[in-house]
C-alpha cells in the first residue's frame, strides 16, 4: 500500500510538472513539482504515458507530430484536469481563509504537495500541518533534502497510519491547537473510501476544528459508475488496475446530509461547468473539466 501511495504521488507530481513546463496558459503552475522527482522517474512516467496511447486515445494514434504532443494530449485529457483544477481552487480558498481569521492549515493526504514550499512568505504567519502515511512523508522529506529546498520552520510533517493511528492524537502531538480556526484540505481521497470512513473523518475534523473552520474536498457525483464518457471509464479502469478501486460517489442530498450530520454547512459547490467557467476558462487553457467530479467548501458551525 505504501508503494502505491508513492506512485500516486509521483503521477500527480508529473502531471503538475509537465503542465507547468509545457502549457502556454497554465491553470496551475507548480514550479517545484519536478524538483521532487528524479530525472529517471520523470522519464519513466513519460514513457508509460506514451505506451498508453492505444488505451487512452486509439483514435489519435499516428496523428501526433512528436512524443511531447502525444504526452500533452493524454495529460491534458486524462491525468491533469482534476489534480490541477482542485489544487487551483483549494489554494484560492486558502488565501481567502487567511483573510478571514484562519490560523492553521492542515493538508490531509499531502503526498508530494508543494504548497508550503512554494508559498513560504504567505504561510510564515500560520501553522501548517501536512498529514500522510509515515513512509510517504519520509520519502518526501528525502526528496526535499535532495532538491536542496528549504523547509519552512512552521511546516509540520504529521505521519499517520490510519489503520492504527488516531489523526486527532497525532495532530495534537504535533502542536495543533483546537481553539484556532483551521482550514482543512482533503483532495483526491474521498473516491477511494467507504461511506463510514468518510463519515468518521468528518466527525473527527469537527471535533478538531474551532467554529468557522473550513474544509475543501473533491468528490464524485452519483452517476460516476454508470457514466458513458470514455475518459471516466478510463479513470475507473486505471484505478482498479492499480489496486486502488474507486468506491464512493454521492448525490447532492447525500453529501449535504453527511456534512450536516457532522456539523458542517456547505458554503460553495463547484460542478464541472462551474470548474470550467471559474477555473479553466479564465486561464485560457484548452483543458476540459472532468465529468462527474465536484468540489465543495464547507464551514464548521
Amino acid at each position: 500500500m505504501e508503494n502505491k501511495a508513492s506512485i500516486t504521488a509521483l503521477m500527480s507530481s508529473f502531471a503538475r510538472a509537465f503542465h507547468a513546463e509545457n502549457e502556454e496558459y497554465p491553470i496551475f503552475s507548480d514550479t517545484l513539482a519536478k524538483k521532487l522527482m528524479t530525472e529517471e522517474e520523470y522519464k519513466m512516467i513519460e514513457k508509460y504515458i506514451l505506451g498508453g496511447v492505444d488505451f487512452f486515445a486509439p483514435e489519435k494514434k499516428n496523428t501526433f507530430a512528436n512524443d511531447t504532443e502525444a504526452v500533452r494530449y493524454i495529460v491534458n485529457t486524462q491525468l491533469a484536469p482534476t489534480p490541477l483544477c482542485r489544487a487551483a481552487y483549494c489554494e484560492r480558498a486558502i488565501k481567502t481563509a487567511a483573510m478571514t481569521g484562519t490560523e492553521q492549515f492542515v493538508i490531509l493526504g499531502a503526498g508530494f504537495d508543494t504548497f508550503a514550499l512554494r508559498e513560504k512568505k504567505f504561510i510564515r504567519k500560520y501553522k501548517v500541518f501536512e498529514v500522510d502515511h509515515p513512509l510517504t512523508q519520509a520519502d518526501k522529506i528525502n526528496r526535499i533534502e535532495r532538491a536542496d529546498l528549504e523547509v519552512p520552520k512552521n511546516l509540520n510533517f504529521v505521519g499517520v497510519d490510519f489503520t492504527k493511528d488516531s489523526l486527532s492524537d497525532k495532530l495534537l502531538e504535533a502542536g495543533f491547537d483546537t481553539s484556532k480556526k483551521t482550514f482543512f484540505s482533503w483532495l483526491g481521497v474521498s473516491y477511494y473510501l467507504y461511506y463510514n470512513e468518510i463519515k468518521n473523518l468528518f466527525g473527527e475534523l469537527a471535533k478538531l476544528g474551532a467554529e468557522g473552520s473550513e474544509i475543501v474536498f473533491d468528490y464524485a457525483d452519483a452517476d460516476l459508475f454508470v457514466a458513458d464518457e470514455k475518459r471516466v471509464k478510463n479513470m475507473l479502469a486505471m484505478a482498479k488496475a492499480g489496486g486502488e478501486e474507486m468506491r464512493s460517489c454521492f448525490d447532492y442530498m447525500s453529501i449535504e446530509k453527511l456534512l450536516s450530520d457532522n456539523g458542517f454547512l456547505i458554503y460553495e459547490i463547484l460542478m464541472p461547468h462551474d470548474i470550467q467557467s471559474e477555473i479553466i476558462d479564465p486561464s485560457g487553457s484548452d483543458i476540459k473539466a472532468f465529468e462527474h467530479i465536484n468540489y465543495i467548501k464547507a464551514v464548521l458551525k
